[in-house]
């Protein structure tokens, strides 16, 4: 794989039960972090992984990553000879086999001449120290699925692939895996891409995004950059919201929050023990964002900031609403307010406007 991108390009059909689906994707990816692959069911998130993969049998198409084809009309490349390692949705690791001989079996199966992930590292990343003699009957959803990916780096994959690896897992499974898969971002050097339908999920672990509908790109672009559009497809259910990266400025202990410094101002939000200084990573839901002509001066509410009305439009499905596009820096918040109330303020394009904000989400 290339040092800075990952380019890939497949142009496939297949057939079922007398439909045809066509996947037809072409897109440059950064070389290393997390890509996360988004849209609705059925949009073709995992068949794109699984076709990168080659697990997925295809009538005619053209699979080519970084230049190498993988598959074209002529040849197919074999699952076991792409440089690739993959973590489904069930961890599906060998039952007779402990913990160590599951990761062993990796090792086994891994490229020599790769530089890559060793199993002290991989032990170290994933927490797994504590689990090496157990067998997976005795570990928990959210130990097995972080055996999967220890196992899945270990074989020194130069592409990860995870399909949807917590839908599986129950709420508390989901949060005890989350920290491990963002050391994940942070530390390793090769791309990661991730298939997800939930946009909370991937506004906590992202930092790239490939939004597909129908088997086509829709969108492609920075995490931060395309959450704060208002003309992108919406997985029904879930909520419209934006992510803010910025850094810890203050700690007030007294009354246990922390001031987070973003392009265009500053937010309060709970104390999470960040020292001054540290990067972190906020989730703005556009239902926690409300909007004022004049600064609020007797209200609850902590985060007000000066934004501009870049853009009001029809909230799909929602015939009452409308979303807001306000600019703040060179960030962009949503808010979802009434359209009547969008009337009263007399809201239009370019006009100055105080944001205020319930409620902000520390998501690292």
């Amino acid at each position: 794989m290339a040092e800075n991108s990952i380019d890939f390009s497949l142009q496939l059909t297949m057939s079922d039960k007398g439909s045809d689906f066509r996947l037809d994707v072409s897109a440059c990816l950064p070389g290393r972090g997390i890509s996360a692959i988004f849209g609705a069911s059925g949009s073709g998130k995992t068949t794109l992984l699984r076709c990168i993969a080659g697990l997925q049998p295809v009538d005619a198409g053209r699979v080519c990553v970084n230049g190498e084809v993988w598959q074209d009309d002529r040849f197919y490349l074999p699952t076991h000879r792409r440089p690739l390692g993959y973590v489904f949705q069930e961890a599906s690791l060998f039952s007779h086999l402990s913990v160590a001989g599951n990761l062993d079996y990796a090792i086994r199966r891994a490229d020599q001449a790769c530089m890559g992930t060793d199993l002290a590292e991989a032990v170290d990343l994933l927490g797994l120290a504590p689990l090496m003699k157990r067998r997976p009957d005795e570990l928990s959803g959210g130990e097995r699925q972080r055996v999967a990916i220890a196992r899945a780096l270990l074989i020194r994959p130069k592409l990860l692939l995870m399909d949807e690896p917590l839908a599986s897992l129950d709420q508390a499974r989901k949060q005890e895996i989350l920290p491990y898969l963002e050391r994940l971002r942070h530390e390793l050097a090769m791309p990661v891409l991730y298939v997800s339908h939930s946009r909370d999920e991937v506004a906590r672990l992202a930092d790239h995004l490939l939004m597909i509908e129908a088997g086509r790109v829709v969108a492609n672009g920075p995490l931060v950059e395309l959450l704060g559009r208002v003309d992108l497809p919406l997985t029904p259910g879930e909520p419209r919201g934006v992510v803010l990266e910025g850094k810890v400025a203050e700690r007030d202990q007294a009354w246990q929050l922390s001031r987070v410094v973003v392009d265009g101002g500053d937010l309060w939000i709970r104390d999470n023990g960040d020292e001054c200084g540290a990067a972190v990573r906020l989730h703005v839901h556009a239902s926690d964002v409300s909007i004022a002509l004049t600064p609020q001066r007797d209200s609850s509410i902590l985060n007000s900031l000066q934004v501009r009305v870049s853009t009001i439009t029809p909230d799909p499905g929602q015939m009452a609403l409308c979303l807001v596009q306000l600019a703040l820096g060179e960030n962009y918040l949503l808010a979802r307010i009434t359209r009547r109330s969008a009337q009263q303020l007399g809201l239009t394009q370019g006009q100055m406007v105080w944001a205020q904000i319930k409620s902000v989400a520390l998501v690292h």
